[in-house]
């Protein structure tokens, strides 16, 4: 039962009011104040007053806290910054329910729940564009005083505020200024202070510094990797009238064509680092007659750290061979090494190896009557920031790879092999293979192989599914197809 039964106006002090819509939300809440029952305006609107701060809340005027699931209290943060009108009147709501209705958080198909979500994505990509976008020209300054930077930028959104101790945090020792329509920022070296908008010819003109910018921004240009649709999509046209460099994009598209065919009319160029000439004579296939092949596990290991003959074995840490004994009867073949591979050596130890663990529990298999190996004996990745991302290897390092995985097949003759994902079962086949199709069927190779194709645990763990549960008991059933030959104890062990 509500403790008050009239209609309640709530005055924001401006749009970007964050502090205050949350203070004023708390207190409908402890009030009882039912959705239907409340108005929300912001004072500018009201008032005309576009830059006042919102008001403090008294220790006298807080409401008890209450608790939201967490992802809800991001969203509703967020899309309190939207500049859709309805937006305040719609979260209200929403805690109101979420509050009513615990089940609501996981109802994926609410029509407010998706509104939200929409508002609270569409602000967040307007913030990152912010962080992405904006572009600093120096202020011309007095004798004696430091140089200011000034930038010009139009938000969809509310998000000055919100994005702005990115910058403090990003420039902590330059002086700067971020001028939009609805609200600017200024940062002295200590301090974050907002006042109100500005115009666009407040914002200074470009410079020497620019120019030199845009003949850097020209020479790194790679028409060989223009993809026009990507690049509209990550970069909008509506940003183009800000960016500098926009009025350059258009020409260096035109251009691309001929500059692309002009790369590729071009001799190669001399490669700075070589390859080793040792590494060249490890490949099998090149090895003078006179040379024994790698007869042993150990020896194939010792010969596959050595391989250069592709790129990856120089960036990774060190080749990871296969892992059991010669004689098993069932051999796993997976992609490459991930990142814990490649530090510890040993394949299938990170979280695709866990899940991999996880089957084996539950089927009953033992690990060390398997032999566990990939595609690829190198981890291929790409930095970001300090983490090393898995990338894909490419048919060409599977082709330079195939050697070591056939000499593996060869010393430890198993009865059968199971692909995890297209590139193993490319890999083991010599040819495409349509996982998705194939999965769960059983193959056979020139050589008589009997090859059993399914998904790689690591696609497990990327699927955005419903079900997660339901998706792990379908490999499962992949897996116990090749439960018989799982079984078989080899005279080794």
């Amino acid at each position: 039962m509500r403790l008050l039964e009239q209609a309640v106006t709530v005055s924001l002090a401006s749009d970007d009011d964050l502090a205050g819509f949350k203070a004023a939300v708390r207190r409908l809440v402890a009030q009882q104040m039912a959705p239907q029952d409340v108005q929300w305006q912001v004072a500018t609107a009201a008032h005309g007053d576009l830059f006042s701060e919102p008001a403090p809340v008294t220790q006298a005027a807080r409401a008890p806290a209450f608790r939201l699931p967490a992802q809800a209290v991001q969203w509703l943060e967020h899309a309190a910054l939207h500049s859709e009108p309805g937006r305040f009147e719609l979260l209200y709501r929403l805690v109101w329910r979420l509050l009513a209705e615990p089940g609501l958080r996981d109802d994926p198909l609410d029509a407010d729940m998706l509104h939200a979500e929409r508002l609270s994505r569409s602000v967040r990509r307007d913030m990152h564009k912010m962080t992405a976008f904006v572009r600093f020209r120096p202020l011309a300054a007095q004798a004696g005083e430091p140089t200011e930077h000034v930038a010009w930028f139009e938000p969809d959104h509310h998000i000055v505020r919100a994005t702005a101790p990115f910058f403090a945090r990003r420039f902590a020792q330059m002086r700067w200024a971020i001028l939009t329509p609805e609200r600017s920022v200024r940062w002295d070296g200590e301090t974050l202070d907002f006042g109100p908008g500005a115009r666009r010819e407040d914002a200074p003109p470009a410079d020497a510094g620019e120019q030199l910018w845009l003949t850097y921004y020209a020479h790194i240009f790679n028409p060989a990797r223009l993809k026009p649709d990507m690049m509209r999509k990550e970069m909008p046209r509506r940003y183009w009238k800000n960016l500098p460099e926009a009025t350059l994009i258009q020409p260096l598209m035109h251009a691309a064509a001929q500059r692309s065919g002009q790369m590729v009319e071009e001799g190669a160029t001399e490669p700075q680092r070589r390859r080793p000439a040792s590494s060249i004579a490890l490949r099998l296939d090149q090895r003078p007659a006179d040379t024994a092949l790698p007869g042993t596990l150990d020896a194939l290991r010792l010969a596959t750290s050595h391989c250069r003959d592709c790129p990856i074995g120089q960036h990774a840490t060190q080749a990871v061979h296969g892992e059991g004994a010669a004689g098993a009867a069932l051999m796993l073949v997976g992609e490459q090494p991930g990142d814990q591979e490649d530090l510890r050596g040993r394949p299938f130890v990170g979280p695709a190896g866990k899940l991999l663990q996880q089957a084996f529990d539950r089927l009953g298999w033992q690990r060390e009557l398997l032999y566990l190996t990939n595609a690829v004996k190198h981890f291929k990745f790409e930095l970001r920031g300090k983490r090393r991302l898995h990338k894909t290897p490419g048919q060409k390092e599977a082709m330079a790879c195939s050697q070591w995985l056939e000499r593996e097949i060869g010393l430890v003759k198993p009865q059968a092999a199971i692909a995890l994902g297209a590139t193993a079962a490319r890999a083991l086949m010599g040819y495409a293979v349509p996982v998705s199709s194939a999965r769960g069927q059983w193959l056979q190779r020139a050589d008589g192989l009997p090859v059993l194709v399914t998904l790689h645990p690591a696609a497990l763990l990327r699927m955005e599914v419903g079900d997660p549960q339901a998706a792990f008991d379908a490999w499962l059933d992949d897996l116990r197809q090749a439960a018989g030959y799982a079984a078989i104890r080899t005279a080794s062990t």
